[in-house]
């Protein structure tokens, strides 16, 4: 058994190229998994905050936290997220997910890696796609 200490790792902003708003990512664990390790995060997003377009290759899982966010998978309705529900997207499947444009919204968010890889990142999500 191990334990990491909450604190022991420190935050750090959200990159521009990845996110659009104020997003802070605190490492939780990287731990082995069947095909590579298990990476887990808590994300929080400032109002009107959100992810770039991306995919996973093992897909993710999201725990909702705090706040009110929403999730669009690319060719769907966006969907509201709130404290306690689960979203699990599917392995190489184009969405986005982040705060409401009114309240923050965390989140943990857990997926596997593929050769080294968690995420391919891609264009931002412009106003027009998030507001609607």
């Amino acid at each position: 058994m191990s334990i990491i200490k909450n604190g022991s790792q420190p935050s750090v902003k959200g990159p521009e190229e990845w996110f659009t708003g104020s997003v802070r990512l605190d490492p939780l664990f990287d731990a082995p998994g069947p095909e590579g390790h298990v990476h887990g995060a808590l994300v929080t997003f400032e109002p009107g905050a959100r992810t770039a377009w991306h995919v996973h290759p093992m897909g993710q899982t999201l725990i909702v936290v705090s706040g009110c966010g929403w999730t669009r998978i690319e060719g769907e309705e966006k969907q509201e997220m709130r404290p306690g529900d689960v979203v699990s997207c599917p392995p190489d499947v184009r969405h986005w997910h982040g705060a409401s444009s009114m309240t923050a919204m965390a989140h943990i968010a857990i997926q596997e890696d593929r050769d080294g890889k968690v995420v391919e990142w891609m264009e931002k999500v412009a106003d027009e796609e998030y507001m609607r």
